[in-house]
């Protein structure tokens, strides 16, 4: 994914995160569905057909991962691909601590990332480049394309708005995620990339014929620890592909 933002033990619930996966519209992928025919049953995630990983997933039991890449243009590509990051700890049964840092020997393996990966009980981050994992106490975050929270327009606007309406209905909160203008270059982050994709990424819904927002997901875990997902799916210049959810 490239936006996060997530409401962690707050207003009586667990989790409510919110996140739009941006790709390059020709990469194959397979939208959210239980992965019944690889052997996995009890996981609900996307799957990335090029490399065979996912970026955001959650199981039965109520295991839950997400990943986004750190946007570092000159750096070294990884040996491995960073959705593997997420589908190793969903179909494991390592504690989200003891899995977090078990990685922290192989980070330099992936191309630079952020990696959620948590129950309804406890929440862990790592980040590559800050390379020590952490357990996140109860509030709003937010995770783009650099560090936790960083203050990316986007990703402050997106996270305002969740806390804003944690109580509100799916439709109101995928609303918070549809927003493509663009920011003034004055509050533009310099990322490593040139200023025309710097604008064009900066949109919370990225529009484009080649490039965009693939995916809207809204996960929640409740008081009761119910599960409820919701993904919508877009192709290039926002067209709508599809609306799926699923409550467990």
């Amino acid at each position: 994914m490239c936006l996060i933002a997530f409401a962690w033990q707050l207003s009586g619930q667990p989790l409510v995160l919110l996140g739009n996966r941006d790709e390059f519209h020709p990469r194959p992928t397979r939208e959210a569905s239980f992965w019944t025919g690889e052997g996995h049953p009890e996981l609900l995630a996307g799957k990335d057909l090029q490399a065979g990983g996912t970026w955001l997933g959650v199981t039965r039991s109520g295991r839950f991962a997400a990943l986004t890449n750190i946007r570092s243009p000159g750096a070294r590509p990884g040996p491995r691909s960073r959705g593997k990051l997420v589908l190793d700890y969903l179909t494991g049964d390592m504690s989200p601590e003891d899995y977090m840092r078990s990685l922290t020997d192989d980070i330099d393996g992936y191309a630079g990332f952020n990696l959620l990966a948590g129950t309804a009980q406890q929440l862990w981050h790592l980040n590559s480049e800050e390379r020590q994992a952490q357990a996140l106490q109860p509030g709003i975050y937010g995770l783009s394309n650099a560090s936790l929270n960083s203050p990316w327009p986007k990703l402050q606007t997106l996270c305002h708005g969740l806390e804003a309406n944690l109580s509100a209905d799916q439709e109101t909160l995928l609303s918070l995620l549809k927003d493509s203008n663009e920011y003034p270059d004055a509050q533009l982050p310099n990322s490593g990339v040139n200023l025309e994709w710097e604008r064009r990424l900066s949109a919370t819904f990225i529009l484009g014929e080649d490039y965009g927002t693939r995916a809207s997901s809204l996960l929640t875990i409740n008081a009761e620890q119910r599960i409820s997902f919701r993904e919508q799916s877009f192709g290039p210049q926002g067209s709508h592909q599809g609306d799926s959810s699923w409550y467990f």
